[in-house]
């Protein structure tokens, strides 16, 4: 005789489903829904993976339930997106293409293998990490080979004596990729460039001060790296923000497009005149010389594809090519952008990695 379970009183309605949970996450609970781990979850978001918005309080990055359930949807869930985020350090890294920690060390520095995040650990030394993913594609190509194996080309090695450390830049260049392709608006994408300049830099590139609020309300969140105000906070916003000549002088004149473009395709409204007679000049005065004028704007998306293949500096030997001996009395080592100024990472706190066990004591 079959026997019948009665899940519900009579009369009443089964429930089907819980409550609905918040639209927005904090990135600690989504990393958790996820099943990533905190690395895992910086490298998805820096890599494109999982898209993030600004909390409206301004206290850091959300992600949208909607998009957990997006990425919970796909078919190799969880794997998958586990796979896509891995990260390795350096000692990793170097195993995983065979060669050693020095070298892989050595191929970061130049920009030949570029991190996806970095954390800063209890002894304040920067740990960068780096996609297993391009890690194998890079160590799978024929032409890297003489770079994995055997004497590295002279040119490459005369830009290590004088110090060369691309290592942060190119984090950079990823982070602002990543930055533009989450934007939702013009706005939102000069923000993202105004992100990765000094606060002095922005007001000389855009000095009205209404188009300076609106990119500082559209201002993405900056990864968190501890506490605020911690040495390791303070670590991480020298790394953030852009300090070679060549570099401030590309964002600069981006930004200034995008702002360019943002006016034409969403204008900031005329204030009321008695605001703007209460409130002084909307210009306000910067010492020192201003940069040549903004171009010509044109509305739609900015350039961050055209953007990012000029911040990958143009002086960086290219690994599948031969370089090119020195020659004449006096020539600089290396391959150097006319213009750009000699970069010393001897005292830069990104010259460091997770190869190092103790703090420095100098």
């Amino acid at each position: 005789m079959p026997v019948t379970i009665r899940t519900s009183a009579p009369g009443s309605r089964a429930k089907t489903s819980g409550p609905p949970g918040p639209a927005v996450l904090t990135t600690h609970r989504a990393a958790r829904e996820l099943a990533l781990g905190r690395s895992a979850f910086e490298a998805g978001v820096s890599l494109g993976h999982i898209r993030t918005v600004p909390a409206a309080d301004g206290s850091g990055a959300r992600v949208a339930r909607t998009e957990i359930e997006r990425l919970r949807a796909e078919p190799d869930f969880p794997r998958g997106l586990r796979l896509r985020t891995e990260t390795a350090g350096t000692r990793d890294g170097a195993a995983l293409l065979g060669i050693a920690p020095g070298r892989f060390g050595r191929l970061a520095r130049l920009g030949l293998l570029s991190p996806a995040t970095f954390r800063v650990n209890r002894y304040r030394t920067v740990v960068w990490l780096y996609p297993t993913e391009e890690l194998r594609v890079f160590g799978a190509r024929s032409e890297h080979a003489a770079l994995l194996a055997g004497r590295m080309p002279t040119a490459l090695r005369d830009q290590l004596i004088t110090g060369l450390d691309l290592r942060p830049r190119n984090w950079r260049t990823r982070h602002l990729c990543s930055l533009t392709d989450a934007a939702h608006g013009p706005w939102e994408r000069a923000a993202a460039v105004a992100s990765l300049l000094d606060p002095v830099e922005v007001a000389r590139a855009v000095p009205d001060r209404r188009d300076r609020t609106r990119l500082e309300r559209c201002r993405p969140p900056r990864p968190d790296h501890g506490a605020p105000g911690s040495p390791a906070a303070q670590l991480a916003e020298i790394l953030m923000t852009a300090r070679e000549s060549d570099e401030v002088a590309l964002l600069v004149a981006e930004l200034r497009h995008a702002v360019a473009a943002a006016r034409i395709h969403d204008p900031v409204p005329d204030p009321d005149p008695a605001t703007v007679a209460a409130a002084g000049p909307e210009s306000e005065p910067i010492p020192g010389p201003l940069l040549p004028g903004p171009p010509r704007p044109r509305p739609g998306r900015t350039r961050p594809r055209r953007l990012i293949a000029r911040l990958r500096l143009p002086h960086r030997q290219r690994p599948d090519a031969t370089p090119a001996p020195a020659s004449g009395p006096g020539a600089p080592p290396g391959r150097r952008h006319p213009g750009a100024e000699p970069y010393s990472a001897r005292n830069s706190p990104s010259c460091t990695t997770d190869t190092s066990s103790r703090p420095s004591t100098s």
